[in-house]
């Protein structure tokens, strides 16, 4: 979903962490990283009140959950108009499906935020319900499961090539997306060969 279907940017996380802790984003920046605890939290295995206190211990700061869960939401931007406008007119050709690394406090804060954006979307497959996270081929093996097809038959989007290579080694067709551009190349066979063009 990140950067695919909706803009997301950590910078913002660590931004308003930095202001909540009254240090300065370089310094805060280098400290955070997508680690042992953050892998843990996205499959399910710790909730967001453990992440948040891992995170004092890596960060070094002492804020409150609240301001720690302000700053965790402040990563989702605007949704991506010109993919979403594909997946809208995309719903009655293909079904369409969320497969995203995310945790349960992310999940209950986009979920409604992009509701009209992601209507069209038939299932969310996520990580911390999965309790498997990309690029773990085991989360593309249960994806396929899930769906009851073949993983040739997928057609996978993401913006991280590790991602797109674990897909692809799996058997689905991976397509890595940099612009919406991507998008709308792979998805012309259905919508014709202008999808996606003014």
């Amino acid at each position: 979903m990140g950067n695919v279907l909706v803009a997301i940017d950590f910078d913002r996380v660590i931004a308003s962490w930095a202001r909540h802790a009254q240090v300065p984003f370089e310094v805060l920046k280098p400290l955070f990283i997508h680690g042992r605890a953050y892998e843990s939290h996205e499959r399910g295995e710790i909730d967001v009140a453990r992440y948040f206190a891992s995170l004092r211990d890596e960060l070094g700061i002492d804020i409150p959950d609240a301001a720690f869960a302000e700053g965790w939401n402040a990563v989702f931007l605007d949704p991506i108009a010109p993919t979403i406008e594909l997946v809208h007119r995309l719903a009655p050709l293909v079904p369409q499906y969320v497969f995203s690394n995310t945790n349960a406090a992310h999940h209950a804060h986009w979920r409604g935020r992009y509701r009209d954006a992601l209507g069209p979307i038939r299932r969310h497959f996520l990580s911390h319900e999965m309790g498997l996270r990309k690029p773990e081929h085991a989360a593309f093996e249960r994806l396929a499961r899930d769906l009851g097809l073949p993983p040739e038959r997928i057609l996978f989007f993401d913006d991280l090539p590790v991602n797109v290579a674990a897909a692809r080694e799996v058997g689905m067709e991976g397509v890595l997306v940099r612009s919406t551009e991507d998008v709308a190349r792979a998805v012309r066979p259905w919508l014709g060969e202008r999808a996606g063009q003014p």
